[in-house]
């Protein structure tokens, strides 16, 4: 059987801001391109027999970046909807909201375009992004593109955990990890490898 091959995508301003990026759509910065490109020869390695792509540009162009030709964009593969957090760092929030921690506490609601998603919400999603793929496919691997809380999340629901234990997955830009199975059960078998 197959693994999973997860991609988040490169750094982007608003990522090297640290400030939460959630559906607005930014592309790389220049080391985001390196760091995509970089990722080619780890991923040319493997048998990729299928790859999802998130819409929005960041991972897009990541996945052209690291050689990945996409067979699916998949509207699941978002970022979370930060609400009325999109564009806010987490220093910030806690300025008004002391000991803030998105895993637990949450987003506030923003406009029509950012309304917010609960944790709940986005774990629904990365559910229908594994019935998408699984069981994965004898000949190759799948190759997800997409963004760090996301992937996070996607990660805890491979290993049947809540959503929000994807705290417990720190996960950087321009990097690729890797889910896959021991003795038929789901596991970590790489997790945040940098380019080269």
């Amino acid at each position: 059987m197959g693994e999973l091959i997860i991609v988040r995508h490169g750094e982007t301003e608003w990522s090297r801001a640290r400030r939460h990026t959630g559906r607005t759509d930014l592309p790389l910065t220049g080391r985001g391109e390196e760091q995509a490109r970089a990722l080619r020869a780890a991923l040319a390695r493997r048998t990729i027999v299928r790859t999802l792509v998130s819409p929005a540009e960041r991972a897009r162009r990541t996945a052209e970046l690291a050689g990945l030709r996409p067979d699916d964009v998949v509207p699941d593969l978002w970022e979370w909807d930060y609400g009325g957090y999109e564009g806010v760092t987490s220093a910030r929030i806690r300025e008004d909201r002391p000991g803030w921690f998105l895993w637990e506490d949450g987003v506030i609601p923003g406009d029509a375009e950012h309304p917010g998603e609960s944790i709940e919400q986005v774990g629904a999603r990365a559910d229908a992004v594994l019935a998408k793929v699984c069981p994965l496919p004898d000949d190759g691997d799948v190759a997800i593109v997409a963004h760090g809380h996301f992937l996070r999340v996607l990660t805890a629901r491979w290993l049947g955990l809540e959503p929000a234990l994807g705290r417990l997955f720190a996960l950087q830009t321009g990097t690729l990890s890797v889910l896959g199975t021991e003795h038929d059960r789901p596991v970590v078998s790489a997790w945040n490898i940098p380019p080269n």
